[in-house]
């Protein structure tokens, strides 16, 4: 079973000629509006690699609230950790350009009533399996869940997406951090041409198994005595918005799994690859038939 304790928006989506500067109107382009939500897409992503995915999160008393679990719900995930409170559904404000390149804004609505009391009953009286946290929802909730993880025995994995002052206290409480490049240079304080020294050196600190994301050149991983580099497919991509959400997705049902890390970033980097060439985010996360045909043809 895997708990994914975080955020639950809907993504309301540009599709822009290039991103506009600051105070910059860029005319043209498609408006679309998708489920979204980095906790949200993360247990649909666990979902749909074959795991037992229970979300924990909160929507509003709105319209919005429906697109926002409709595919969650007809995926299979468990909804019932998903309380309905007063206010908006929280919403994410998307433009994309030609290149698949994104700019975010996120509007928290009733991901911020999200509370360390919900960690509480979420993980009452489990033990073992994994747990998925991002920074979308009160950084309290997502401490208290990494610190109910550690005492449970359950493997927690949080991703630092997105960047908070608090994240350098918080990351310590996991046991798998995920990052993406800027992010970790964030966390660790080290300039990116020192990223591997700077992996390896978390690692052992902090006794945690540290994962990077590096987009087209796949991820790396650090434990406190192996380091691990696994490709990305080679793509065109269409659309990146989700793609880190699906490789944590997959990461954590491949753990779930059985598998070894290494393999199960394999996994999880094909799955973000694939993620990439369909628009919007989790209309575009895979099945696992479809990752597993990816994996057999690079074999072949």
């Amino acid at each position: 079973m895997i708990i994914v304790f975080g955020s639950t928006n809907v993504d309301q989506i540009g599709t822009v000629p290039r991103l506009p500067g600051p105070g910059e109107t860029v005319a043209g382009g498609i408006f679309s509006m998708a489920a979204g939500g980095k906790g949200a897409n993360q247990a649909l992503a666990a979902r749909r690699a074959g795991a037992q995915v229970r979300h924990v999160s909160a929507v509003g008393e709105d319209s919005f609230a429906i697109t926002a679990l409709a595919l969650l719900d007809e995926g299979g995930v468990d909804l019932s950790g998903v309380r309905k409170v007063p206010g908006s559904t929280g919403v994410a404000m998307i433009f994309v350009d030609a290149d698949g390149e994104n700019c975010i804004a996120v509007l928290p609505g009733a991901n911020g009533m999200v509370s360390a009391a919900d960690a509480d009953a979420a993980l009452a009286g489990l033990e073992g399996g994994i747990m998925l946290v991002q920074q979308e929802i009160p950084q309290a909730a997502t401490a208290r869940a990494l610190e109910l993880a550690r005492a449970q025995g359950i493997v927690s994995i949080l991703n630092t997406a997105p960047y908070l002052e608090s994240t350098r206290a918080l990351a310590p409480k996991a046991a798998i951090v995920v990052a993406n490049e800027t992010e970790f240079a964030l966390l660790s304080g080290r300039n990116l041409d020192e990223l591997d020294r700077a992996m390896s050196e978390w690692a052992r600190e902090h006794n945690q198994t540290v994962i990077v994301t590096l987009g087209g050149d796949g991820a790396k991983a650090a434990t406190s005595d192996a380091f691990i580099h696994t490709p990305a497919m080679p793509i065109t991509p269409i659309d990146t918005v989700g793609a880190g959400d699906t490789f944590c997705g997959y990461l954590a049902a491949g753990l779930d799994a059985g598998l070894d890390l290494q393999a199960a970033m394999r996994w999880a980097t094909v799955a973000a690859s694939l993620a990439c060439l369909t628009p919007g985010a989790q209309p575009a996360i895979p099945l696992a038939a479809d990752v597993d045909a990816a994996l057999e043809r690079e074999q072949t």
